[in-house]
């Protein structure tokens, strides 16, 4: 039978795909993917010999995250924040047509810890202050409502509570024991991303001026932290709680500072008692020690604490320190600056017993205090001399001078610019007390001291500058 030639393409054509199928189920056994035999499948693994310390580490870290995570809370507040419009309020009648100031309801996220079974939680205070009201979610998902306990601003650390019962506390170690290099792990809530886990390592510890709280004492890590880990806490590798994660530097990547949990364990304890913190207060005022002053003074290094003035009737006013004293240690702790010796006054507590170790005069003097409370520093203020221009040129170190009243020192009238004075930091206004710890009394008391000390080429000069006392090392040129 003879087909035309159309119906014989067709019929090559059926031929071919129907080779073509049955070629193809032929390879149908072929697997579309490798899996490991680690999974039960016919592949080996990439790698079949991987170090036994990396497993150990990698499973330490696993184990942290099962144990730690329960005991860690996300942290939701709804606070009420003023609208700032300030060409609308300068207009009297802005609150007649807008109903008084304005405002807007902001919400944030933060972490936290639990450290008792019955619901108190550590955060930090910048988490929760201003809140108007507070939402604590478990790792269970269950969601409570929280109130503050208690805050402190000069440490940022706050103290929340929730009502419920055999939770999962948190054990708290030892940061004093602290090495750089040793592994940190932060879990928290950044960005509203629950419980994450980042791992780093403790970069530094015992950093200060860092100009984030009044008290710095700040473990650095590079541990990931972001916005929402606040308050949550950093640990070591047995899962216990070392810090609490409470900033970061937002110009640079892997630089995120937590407050020390020995630091903040006397301070949530006092909020957790009576809702408020007593610190240490000694009754001076105190700046740092610069090399120029520390070779006046006499000193090896630029190290401590520089009484500049004594609260009368205080705590170091009664045990004999003096103004000019460097405070280089207390309770035999090294001093390192006012900074140090501040955070240390605080954490010694109230009405405890302190030895002070200044530096005076070129020998080193052991004294002993009872430190008051802070609350009860009285607000000195002080006179600083007035006087009036007598239109006098400036004196060899800059200076235009007046005897100030009832031989209270001489008075600044003004300063040459690029003179000695003018390049250590003096200022019109103030009130110079005493050169080389010689009191300064009129004019020619204070000619006659910078002639004499000016043969040695260096001048100490205690000025007081408003409500503060202030030394200076000047060199005479």
């Amino acid at each position: 039978m003879k087909y035309p030639l159309s119906h014989a393409l067709v019929i090559t054509a059926f031929y071919l795909i129907a080779v073509g199928l049955a070629g193809c189920s032929g390879k149908s056994d072929a697997p579309l993917f490798l899996e490991s035999k680690r999974k039960g499948g016919e592949a080996d693994a990439p790698v079949k010999d991987v170090p036994s310390d990396i497993l150990s580490t990698q499973k330490a870290f696993s184990n942290v995250s099962k144990k730690v995570t329960p005991s860690v809370v996300n942290i939701s507040t709804v606070s009420r924040k003023k609208i700032v419009q300030p060409f609308f309020e300068m207009n009297p009648l802005f609150e007649d047509f807008f109903g008084g100031p304005q405002t807007r309801r902001d919400k944030s996220l933060g972490s936290g810890f639990l450290i008792s079974k019955d619901g108190y939680i550590v955060t930090n205070d910048h988490v929760v202050r201003d809140a108007e009201s507070i939402q604590v979610k478990l790792s269970n998902d269950k969601v409570y409502d929280a109130k503050v306990v208690g805050g402190d601003p000069k440490t940022d650390i706050a103290v929340i509570k929730i009502n419920a019962a055999d939770l999962p506390a948190s054990v708290l170690g030892d940061s004093d024991k602290l090495e750089v290099g040793q592994w940190a792990i932060a879990i928290g809530n950044p960005f509203g991303l629950d419980r994450t886990m980042t791992v780093g390592v403790i970069s530094a510890t015992g950093r200060s001026n860092v100009g984030i709280e009044t008290y710095e004492n700040f473990i650095q890590t590079d541990a990931s932290i972001n916005p929402g880990n606040s308050g949550g806490p950093l640990l070591n590798v047995y899962g216990e709680v070392v810090g609490i994660n409470t900033a970061i530097v937002a110009a640079g990547q892997g630089i995120g500072f937590a407050i020390p949990i020995n630091m903040a364990k006397p301070i949530f304890t006092q909020l957790i008692q009576k809702g408020s913190v007593s610190r240490g207060y000694m009754g001076v005022t105190i700046q740092p020690v610069t090399e120029d002053l520390a070779q006046s003074f006499g000193l090896k290094q630029a190290r401590g604490a520089l009484v500049n003035s004594i609260i009368k009737g205080g705590p170091a006013d009664k045990a004999g320190v003096q103004q000019g004293d460097v405070i280089t240690a207390l309770n035999g702790t090294e001093v390192k600056d006012p900074s140090h010796l501040q955070r240390l006054v605080a954490e010694a507590g109230v009405g405890k017993s302190a030895r002070v170790t200044v530096f005076r005069d070129g020998k080193t003097v052991e004294l002993n205090l009872t430190l008051a409370s802070a609350d009860s520093a009285p607000k000195q203020r002080r006179d600083s001399g007035g006087g009036r221009q007598q239109g006098s040129d400036a004196d060899q170190l800059g200076l235009v001078l007046d005897d100030a009243e009832q031989g209270a020192g001489v008075v600044v009238v003004d300063v040459a610019r690029g003179g000695v004075a003018a390049e250590a930091g003096i200022q019109r206004g103030d009130l110079i007390v005493s050169i080389n710890r010689k009191r300064v009394t009129s004019k020619a008391e204070y000619f006659r001291i910078v002639q004499q000390a000016g043969r040695s080429g260096g001048l100490t000069v205690l000025v007081r500058r408003g409500d503060a006392s202030i030394y200076f090392a000047l060199r005479i040129k």
